[in-house]
């Protein structure tokens, strides 16, 4: 099949979260099983063109109810293979994109004009094709941000003004919703730069409490919809993890599924993994040692192999729990290390308020240590280094960094939700079996309990301790049993479109 995705991010060029590997890595897999993919994302400020190839001439975009013009450069995703490589289009327009930030900035979190640069942006996905001759099977669309694409297949692309069918009437399109919590919703005064008409807005169902809403629209015109685990999926079709987006995805609740993400063994792989000091695997735990103990000496902690490693990388944003874990009730991070015998790490950044929290726990208490900001050494180190790996999510759609925790023999502590339930498995005292720590309400005590929980096995059942953790690295998350269900919703997809004469 040609695919083409649709995306406002893709690793290495431009991330903020996991949607940024998730398409590049399944780009990737699906090409490794002989499909002809390629990928369209923004080409943002912080892309070097001098890094790209620029295709010949400007191309044109309607928008608005006029024309904006842009240039196109291309390259090859990294890794991807020589035999079949995924090829990347850059779409390049200065004024919605050569600037700081991806979706906003400091100053402006969410950019005035978003529906205008994302409008855009999907529209643009069309002409493209038809600049490079290329015409997919399978336009897959991910997240708010791309959301417009199967609106523009449904209501435009695949017929002209005659009725006649139009270069795009065998095309399928799947929407990939990775975060229900953001879904593109603006004023409806912006509505005139998608280009449609008002009844489109209606048949679409943008509408929602007198504002437009992207991926709502999104929802209801695209062939096919997955989320990024089947546990998120069940999630989002109840009222109070639904995100008032519930009733919608109930409407469409047989082209409705859970696909989960997978990670790349590539990079992330603790017997060749560039950044550990040592290799490691389940049969051979001495690099893990080593890990640990360059962990500890970074980030100022006492060398000790006996005193247990909690490992925590993230956003320090509401959905990660944050307000829960470093919040004043008792229970929280502080409560953690003041009464138990443990070393805390922590890599991220976000809220204002949290980030000063973590700095203030880490000058007052000496087993807590914080670095605000994002490093790849250091997330790989955290995660060769440490014992546990703390996700006290308030939801989580998939989730990485448990999966990387696995492998790597780290063991979870995480929120019974979406892709952290299907990915981690409970600890039995009694068998020794399970893979992790989980708890069920998103409270301090329950965060608390939990890893007083782990820490106790720790210190009175490092046989299980060991057990659980050769468990976790045998398990297989690689990209390729996702690909196939992908490659399977493709083809479901192809049989359930709707081609309008």
């Amino acid at each position: 099949m040609k695919i083409l995705m649709a995306a406002s991010e893709a690793v290495p060029f431009a991330k903020t979260g996991g949607l940024a590997d998730a398409v590049s890595s399944l780009s990737a897999a699906l090409a490794s099983l002989g499909h002809e993919v390629r990928i369209v994302i923004p080409r943002y400020y912080r892309i070097d063109r001098g890094t790209l190839k620029k295709l010949e001439g400007a191309m044109g975009v309607p928008s608005g109810g006029g024309e904006e013009w842009c240039a196109v450069y291309t390259t090859e995703l990294p890794g991807s293979g020589k035999k079949n490589p995924v090829i990347v289009y850059f779409i390049d327009h200065e004024g919605f994109f050569g600037r700081e930030g991806i979706y906003g900035n400091p100053s402006e979190p969410d950019f005035l004009d978003n529906p205008r640069r994302f409008s855009f942006f999907c529209r643009s996905c069309f002409q493209l094709c038809r600049k490079i001759d290329w015409y997919p099977d399978i336009l897959h669309a991910h997240d708010w941000p791309a959301a417009l694409v199967p609106v523009f297949l449904k209501y435009g692309e695949r017929y002209g003004v005659s009725g006649e069918q139009g270069s795009f009437a065998g095309a399928a399109s799947v929407l990939t919703i990775h975060n229900l919590g953001y879904q593109g919703i603006y004023s409806k005064d912006s509505f005139s730069c998608t280009n449609l008409g008002w009844d489109v807005f209606y048949q679409a169902g943008f509408d929602d409490w007198n504002m437009m809403n992207f991926l709502k629209a999104g929802i209801n015109s695209a062939d096919k919809l997955n989320t990024v685990s089947p546990g998120y999926a069940r999630e989002t079709l109840t009222a109070s993890q639904g995100f008032r987006l519930s009733q919608a995805l109930n409407g469409r609740l047989e082209d409705y599924s859970g696909i989960l993400n997978g990670i790349d063994t590539r990079v992330w792989n603790p017997q060749k993994d560039k950044f550990l000091p040592a290799p490691f695997s389940s049969s051979e735990l001495g690099g893990k040692a080593k890990a640990k103990a360059l962990l500890q000496r970074r980030f100022g902690l006492k060398e000790s192999p006996e005193t247990p490693v909690i490992g925590m990388i993230g956003r320090l944003a509401e959905q990660k729990g944050i307000g829960e874990l470093f919040g004043p009730s008792y229970g929280s991070a502080w409560s953690i290390c003041r009464d138990m015998d443990i070393q805390f790490i922590f890599l991220g950044s976000g809220d204002i308020w949290a980030e000063n929290e973590t700095l203030s726990l880490s000058s007052r208490l000496s087993n807590f240590k914080a670095h605000i900001g994002y490093s790849e050494e250091l997330s790989h180190l955290i995660e060769g280094g440490a014992d546990f790996f703390l996700m006290p999510s308030r939801y989580e759609p998939c989730g990485l960094n448990q999966m990387y925790s696995l492998v790597y023999g780290t063991l979870p502590i995480v929120r019974n939700t979406g892709g952290l339930a299907d990915t981690v498995e409970n600890y039995n005292q009694e068998t020794a079996g399970g893979t992790g720590f989980m708890f069920d309400d998103l409270t301090p005590s329950a965060i608390y309990n939990t890893v007083g929980w782990a820490v106790w096995a720790w210190y009175n059942k490092p046989e299980d301790i060991l057990t659980m953790r050769r468990r976790g690295m045998k398990k297989d998350f690689s990209w390729e049993k996702s690909a196939l269900q992908y490659e399977d919703l493709y083809k479901q997809a192809l049989e359930k479109k709707e081609v309008l004469t």
